[in-house]
């Protein structure tokens, strides 16, 4: 990956002044981005083997939601995989507080390599199924970038919101279907159409709030 490393530092910085983010930040994620494709020779932690492609659909998509977790204190990832969208959010926003909640053991052993070798101050691994994840109440966000449909999502990861807390569940095309499926007790606060730099395919962020009617 090293000959690529210019090539894909200009994508990322192009990427981040789109999304109104500082270019500082390309050095930690590329590093990310570094351990990540080295970790996915051996242990297939993702299905995206080139690292140019890993820029758009995991570095740049990941950030595209950061307006919407900029004053969030704490933030449950559910499904993480090796650490998306968790740890690029981590990286941008300091003062976000990150779960990585991941049950699949190798994915779980990148994650604590990966926060320990970035020093992720602010990023903790929870080796779990987020439904036994013996935390209720203790987000004010949760994520999940592909983990299931919005009402599972909910099941095995609304007990982890504060009263007030929101699911904030990135999606491809918006999820009308699943939408209309969101169980009592829930109500869709609002969908975000999301602009992935270099990604051309439609992403929206779902927002479901508990419903206080």
């Amino acid at each position: 990956m090293n000959k690529d490393v210019p090539a894909l530092r200009a994508e990322l910085d192009a990427g981040l002044s789109a999304l109104s983010l500082d270019t500082a930040l390309a050095e930690p994620l590329l590093a990310y981005l570094t351990l990540l494709d080295r970790w996915n020779r051996t242990y297939n932690l993702t299905a995206i083997r080139d690292p140019r492609d890993m820029v758009a659909k995991h570095l740049l998509d990941s950030l595209a939601m950061q307006p919407y977790v900029r004053n969030t204190a704490t933030l449950a990832d559910l499904g993480t995989g090796p650490g998306l969208p968790g740890i690029p959010l981590a990286i941008a926003l300091p003062s976000l507080q990150v779960t990585l909640v991941e049950s699949n053991g190798k994915k779980a052993r990148f994650l604590r390599e990966a926060v320990r070798a970035l020093r992720l101050g602010n990023a903790r691994v929870a080796e779990s199924r987020a439904e036994a994840l013996d935390e209720p109440g203790a987000y004010e966000a949760i994520t999940a970038r592909a983990l299931a449909t919005l009402p599972e999502i909910l099941a095995v990861g609304g007990h982890l919101l504060a009263p007030a807390g929101r699911l904030l569940a990135m999606k491809g095309a918006r999820p009308d279907d699943e939408i209309a499926a969101v169980p009592a007790g829930w109500r869709l606060e609002a969908i975000h159409a999301l602009a992935v730099p270099g990604l051309a395919a439609e992403r929206h962020l779902v927002v479901v709030a508990r419903d206080t009617a």
